[in-house]
């Protein structure tokens, strides 16, 4: 595609730039290196057309095309040890290999002269293996990650390791630094019956209404009068006791207490009146003789619920049970909790307990014992500052490669293990450009600046009659670089405005931000969204695409989409002769995307440009050096795979995208096509080397429905 190169990107200018040693480069305004990616090189042009004409003589079933970006970013760097616990936007805590697309973390935000917490969302997730360095901290906070990863300090972001000079010169944490944050919290405990019990505890006498008593009726037997009620605005802890007192055999019944008003929120109770319900519910508030951690954790969660609060940097639990108040204060001292009795000498006897050490001290209150009510859990417009001694102990070199996780967030930062940690960009590892394919097809990323603009130009043209454009089938338009340039609400925009079609294809779920805009431009105009995945095992993917969101992701996307409202084509693409065709794993990989709901899919086999064969060559040789041979075979005549194989193939997964519905509207691979029989090593084995069916080649694929991308020459894996 020599059309879709520089001629498109020069600089409307007398002498146009061009960068040393790249002389094809025209249009080149800047060539920044930004600290979000760390090692990638964005050259920022001003491109002189959006609309790329794609040659005649091309196999792709769409004449035009847009790249906003030459390169993609989409690989991983950076990366922290799956256990790392992140902060979530309720309080909470999760390990960030659990974390997932659209999950609602803490990031933070500078607001004059000071960092603040705010509520951020997972973009991106991915993993890859990277060498491990553990990073110990003074306060006994530890964290693993890679070289490359960064960390906030006192004096600005700093990777763990670096050097004061030559090619690894950058900024890097030594033991004169401090990292920003609060520092270690507690871990998470499993509910248990010690914990139920001692919640209830806390609930029942903090906010609890408990009442036994008998009365004399005339000419009949005492009468007894069992009653409990439990009345609270806030659902969550309504909900735990609840559930709590079910497990210990009390069944209670739910209603509403009080309407809203204008200075009170709804209230609503739970309540028996049997009298083995109040009596289980009484000896369930007893002071335990001998209380265990977790019932002391429990009782803690429970109090706080029921009269607890966290505003204006101050923790606190009151109450006018002298009694209540002295237990919460034990049970804060047994944790190693500062806790004061504030006893202003009201007269109704209301005091409280206060938990002193700042937030540091208040988050690991809130991880130890895990209140219900988690709006008392929010860090939202809490300045980052700690008492925490977060200073730098040691920086271990692990000596070891080890699966690592990272994610991108909407603030470019995230807490890890109660320190701020950067948000995770990358590096290019598939670049189509004027470049060498080694460090340049690494590195170096071309961002089409004035994009929109140009591309409204000529979608005003009166000569443009409004062809299909398709997107995302040369480079991704949802790299991560997209995160910082934001090009594809624009171009989305412009193209609907202007009644042109048009479909994308991606890897990226950053996508999922733009489903609002995608939304909206349906109703204007058809178009189609295509999300591409192949590789279902984990380590394969780690060492395949370890930048590239995870199959896992992907499919999350694809559920986004159609909950939206869109349709959504899966391009199960590239298939890997040897190591993704066997039938198991297509028929798990097909399960999954149509439970995920998308409306076809399109199965493609491995594509190998000049250029990405010799990458892919490369690591073959070093990964599954026996597959070699094999590879050679199927690619002997170039960069498309051999026609028997795309046969046996289509003939493979004909029946399984029947079974699950998925050749409605498209597979079109699979259509028609009889799976040969006798192959040797047929069901459960890969394909079998020197064994290839003599079956003639099938008629070239159809697209997905609604992903107007080629349904096999045009996608390269990298």
């Amino acid at each position: 595609m020599a059309a879709m190169r520089w001629d498109a990107q020069r600089l409307d200018a007398e002498e146009p730039a061009t960068l040393p040693g790249m002389p094809s480069m025209r249009g080149l305004l800047r060539s920044v290196q930004v600290p979000e990616f760390p090692g990638l090189t964005f050259h920022e042009v001003r491109s002189k057309s959006a609309l790329n004409e794609v040659p005649g003589d091309s196999p792709m079933p769409f004449r035009w095309t847009i790249n906003p970006y030459r390169g993609c970013s989409h690989a991983c760097v950076y990366c922290l040890r799956g256990d790392t616990r992140v902060l979530m936007a309720d309080g909470r805590q999760k390990a960030i290999a659990d974390l997932r697309v659209g999950d609602r973390i803490v990031g933070t935000q500078k607001r004059r002269t000071y960092r603040h917490y705010v509520t951020t969302e997972v973009l991106a997730h991915w993993s890859t293996v990277k060498r491990a360095y553990r990073v110990r901290l003074a306060d006994g906070t530890e964290l693993v990650a890679s070289g490359d990863h960064r960390f906030l300090t006192g004096r600005g972001w700093k990777h763990v390791t670096g050097a004061m000079a030559g090619r690894d010169r950058r900024p890097y944490l030594t033991t004169d630094d401090e990292l920003l944050g609060f520092g270690r919290s507690a871990a998470a405990l499993d509910v248990c019956a010690d914990y139920r019990r001692g919640y209830l505890a806390g609930m029942i006498r903090g906010d609890g209404h408990l009442k036994m008593y008998r009365y004399e009726r005339a000419g009949r037997r005492h009468g007894g009068v069992h009653r409990f009620r439990l009345a609270l605005a806030d659902v969550e802890a309504l909900d735990r006791a609840q559930a709590y007192l079910a497990a210990e055999g009390v069944r209670t019944d739910r209603s509403s207490f009080s309407p809203a008003s204008v200075e009170r929120r709804a209230m609503s109770a739970i309540r028996t009146s049997t009298a083995a319900g109040v009596a289980r519910i009484s000896e369930l508030e007893e002071w335990p003789s001998a209380p265990t951690a977790a019932w002391q954790r429990g009782f803690l969660a429970g109090v706080f619920d029921a009269g607890g609060s966290r505003s204006q940097h101050v923790l606190r639990v009151t109450n006018t049970d002298p009694e209540i108040l002295s237990h919460t204060r034990e049970a804060l001292e047994w944790f190693g909790f500062d806790a004061v009795l504030e006893d202003r000498k009201r007269a109704n006897g209301l005091a409280c307990v206060r938990v002193r050490g700042g937030l540091g001290e208040h988050i690991r209150f809130i991880h130890l014992v895990d209140p219900a009510i988690r709006r008392t859990c929010s860090l939202d417009g809490t300045a980052v500052k700690s008492d925490a001694d977060l200073r730098v102990v040691e920086v271990e070199d692990l000596r070891l490669e080890m699966p690592m996780y990272d994610i991108t967030t909407g603030t470019g930062d995230f807490l890890a293990n109660g320190v701020v940690s950067h948000n995770c960009f990358a590096r290019a590892t598939h670049q189509w450009l004027e470049l060498d394919t080694g460090r340049d097809f690494d590195s170096q990323v071309v961002v089409k600046t004035n994009l929109v603009d140009v591309l409204r130009q000529e979608l005003a043209r009166p000569s443009w009659t409004r062809e299909h454009v398709a997107l995302g089938t040369n480079t991704d338009p949802y790299q991560r670089a997209e995160g910082r340039y934001r090009l594809m609400p624009g171009v989305i925009s412009v193209l609907a405005g202007s009644g042109t079609p048009f479909s994308i294809l991606t890897k990226g779920t950053l996508l999922r931000r733009d489903l609002p805009v995608l939304a909206a431009a349906a109703g204007d105009v058809p178009i189609g969204l295509g999300v591409s995945m192949a590789i279902w095992d984990d380590a394969l993917h780690a060492s395949l695409e370890p930048g590239v969101p995870s199959p896992r992701a992907r499919l999350e996307l694809v559920r986004a989409i159609a909950d939206a409202g869109l349709s959504c084509g899966v391009f199960l693409a590239p298939v890997l002769p040897g190591l993704t065709d066997r039938l198991a794993d297509l028929d798990a990989a097909l399960r999954a995307i149509a439970e995920a709901g998308a409306d076809g899919v399109t199965v493609v086999p491995l594509h190998l440009r000049p250029g990405a064969r010799e990458w892919f060559s490369a690591w073959l040789a070093r990964e599954h050096p026996q597959l070699v041979p094999r590879y050679q075979q199927l690619y002997r005549r170039g960069a498309a795979v051999a026609p028997e194989y795309r046969s046996w193939l289509a003939g493979r997964v004909a029946p399984l995208l029947a079974r699950y519905g998925l050749d409605r509207q498209a597979g079109g691979a699979a259509r028609g096509v009889d799976a040969p029989a006798g192959i040797p090593g047929d069901g459960d084995s890969r394909f079998p080397a020197g064994s290839l069916p003599a079956t003639r080649p099938s008629a070239r694929p159809a697209p997905a429905r609604h992903a107007s991308a080629p349904a096999g020459e045009q996608l390269t894996l990298l």
